[in-house]
């Protein structure tokens, strides 16, 4: 049986998309505090994987997660796109008129942030380190002038009553999780690529690189750029690749490591599904 870490407790999206990438197979999920705790017990060798969440349609990217994969010499091998429906919950007997605060993990309160300006615009907004720590928060303290925010399962596994369903902004919102270990799966038959590089601080040099996966005809899904520590206004990007074609693939690597400073290929695995 695996052993799984994630950020969050049980009721979490965390949890909601482990479950989800490992379908029937049996997993321990280990709960962590933090995303530092969580990929730390990979590093330890405590866990063989981590779910770690990467970006949000409508919050965006989590740039410490990106922080955490090189700092800790994580391979990605999988990745699960998690369809997020945000719920208002509140404690039994409660009601919406009461709320004087709304406590939730800072990327659900964003999530959500037009709803809340609307219906709560007094409301105080208190973050909390993951959504299903704030329903449980919420159960044990009784307390009837608070909501949270969070999926159903969260308010079946705490006892909540949904206020309000379906209160993120944006319909069509999904967070991509990436699956983490140590060791590359040596999957050949991959057809995503996450990889990280440097490349010169002059004018062109980072289009010249772009320009080579269009050449091979490779798709790029994701740029995202990441200041160096300690080298002002010099960036790493990191860059996910799809494709069909292993050969072109290997082939636009191959020149691109001509035209960068560093490269690092953070994990080949197979593209997830966008849910429907």
């Amino acid at each position: 049986m695996k052993r799984v870490s994630i950020q969050g407790i049980k009721g979490s999206f965390h949890e909601d998309a482990t479950l989800k990438y490992f379908e029937d197979k049996e997993v321990e999920i280990i709960e962590c505090s933090t995303f530092k705790e969580a990929v730390e017990l990979v590093d330890n060798d405590k866990v063989d994987l981590c779910v770690m969440a990467i970006e949000n349609s409508i919050a965006g990217s989590l740039l410490g997660n990106y922080s955490l994969m090189r700092q800790y010499h994580l391979r990605i091998i999988g990745e699960v796109y998690l369809h997020i429906e945000m719920n208002l919950l509140m404690n039994k007997g409660s009601i919406c008129s009461d709320i004087k605060e709304i406590h939730s993990h800072p990327i659900a309160l964003k999530q959500c942030i037009e709803f809340i300006q609307k219906d709560f615009p007094d409301a105080v907004l208190l973050e909390k380190s993951d959504t299903a720590g704030a329903a449980k928060a919420l159960r044990d303290s009784k307390r009837k002038d608070v909501a949270t925010i969070g999926n159903v399962r969260t308010s079946e596994l705490y006892d909540l009553n949904i206020m309000e369903k379906g209160i993120e902004t944006n319909k069509r919102n999904y967070t991509r999780f990436l699956i983490l270990t140590k060791k590359s799966n040596g999957i050949v038959s991959s057809n995503k690529t996450s990889i990280c590089f440097e490349c010169g601080h002059y004018h062109g040099s980072l289009a010249n690189v772009l320009m080579i996966f269009s050449e091979y005809e490779i798709n790029l899904t994701k740029i995202q750029s990441i200041p160096i520590l300690g080298r002002p206004e010099e960036y790493s990007f990191h860059v996910d690749l799809e494709y069909d074609n292993r050969e072109k693939y290997e082939k636009a690597i191959h020149k691109v490591l001509k035209n960068v400073s560093s490269l690092s290929i953070l994990g080949e695995y197979k593209k997830g599904a966008m849910p429907r």
